[in-house]
């Protein structure tokens, strides 16, 4: 099946009305989730904190904000990761990334200058790692909420991480119970450079930026392989074509120079066209098999995404291609993803 999502970042709107508008309009389009922008370079809100502001208002659709991880303390993420998928019961994910700047250094004062890309995304990876941990670190059944005897928790199913990276160390556990999702779904832009390899080991939504079909399929496949590479069960990870898009020209046909299809920007691909050609795009590419569903990020968002669900999104519906309901309540569901296990509980029958 065809997963769908898109991007709801608004410029200079600090007030969360308008995010909770777009969201409830991808939502009534049953997209899998939108993302939130966020970056220690410019103003703006914090994503994180707006979309815990929007999940009790919305119900089914997937929540996935950006979370710098240079900086910030990898506990700090985790915990407030951990509460999104909370108070959404069980639709947040995350999605890392770096501040690579000077500026953004002298800011937080914890780094004199930015360390190189390189570093910098390994030390995501590593958040990530550690992330996956601490929320493992609860185990599912850890609280046991005896009123008799005042146990809250029992403290056999808690579990002391001790993890030690290049830059950072946690003991833990995490102050947080285990998420509903069990862990919430992790979204790498594996395009960023760098970025590849923190996608095919820790992703499991990758974004590719790719112009055409042949280079996107090329590029999932690599993931693929990589993550394999990496122990990991390929089919767990979801590879998601990565367009903006300017859905302007209404029902006209794709612009000139298009060709039907997106052209590479500075920004990454641009598709410009009407509502129809971009369904018969997103139709040919998935039946190709070069991606497992697309991440639309929208020039003007609240023109395009009302055009994306009212007019791109039914037409996929006609063909059978994409979801007319969400059959469950969470991101993992809707993605189709198992609930992994806590990779600290001991085998069934295995405590005495």
């Amino acid at each position: 099946m065809l997963h769908l999502a898109a991007a709801v970042d608004l410029a200079d709107t600090y007030d969360p009305a308008p995010y909770l508008e777009l969201t409830r309009l991808a939502e009534h389009g049953a997209l899998d989730f939108v993302t939130l922008r966020d970056t220690f370079a410019a103003p703006g809100p914090d994503a994180l904190a707006v979309l815990s502001r929007i999940a009790p208002e919305t119900s089914r659709i997937g929540l996935v904000p950006t979370v710098t991880t240079t900086h910030t303390e990898p506990f700090h993420v985790q915990a407030a990761v951990a509460t999104l998928d909370w108070v959404s019961r069980g639709r947040a994910g995350w999605r890392p990334d770096v501040s690579p700047g000077d500026d953004e250094s002298r800011l937080f004062g914890r780094r004199d200058t930015a360390a190189p890309p390189a570093d910098l995304w390994h030390e995501a990876g590593e958040v990530a790692d550690v992330a996956a941990r601490l929320w493992d670190s609860w185990e599912d059944d850890a609280e046991i909420r005896d009123v008799a005897t005042g146990r809250f928790i029992d403290r056999d199913k808690l579990h002391y991480v001790d993890f030690e990276g290049r830059t950072f160390s946690v003991r833990g556990p995490s102050i947080v119970p285990r998420p509903p999702q069990g862990r919430p779904v992790v979204v790498v832009d594996a395009t960023q450079p760098y970025a590849y390899d923190v996608a095919a080991r820790h992703a499991d939504v990758a974004l590719v930026g790719a112009p055409d079909p042949d280079q996107l399929a090329a590029a999932r496949a690599g993931l693929r392989r990589r993550a394999t590479e990496h122990g990991r069960d390929p089919d767990e990870l979801r590879v998601l074509a990565a367009l903006r898009i300017d859905l302007g020209g209404g029902e006209h046909a794709a612009q000139p120079g298009h060709g039907g299809g997106p052209l590479p920007t500075g920004e990454g691909p641009l598709y410009r066209g009407g509502p129809v050609d971009l369904a018969e795009l997103i139709a040919a590419w998935h039946r190709a098999g070069a991606a497992d569903g697309f991440h639309l990020t929208p020039l003007d968002p609240r023109r395009d995404l009302e055009r994306l669900v009212n007019g791109t999104v039914p037409l996929l519906q006609h063909r059978g291609l994409f979801r007319t309901f969400y059959p469950g309540s969470t991101l993992r569901e809707h993605l189709g993803l198992a609930r992994p296990a806590s990779q600290y509980a001991a085998a069934p029958g295995a405590r005495s």
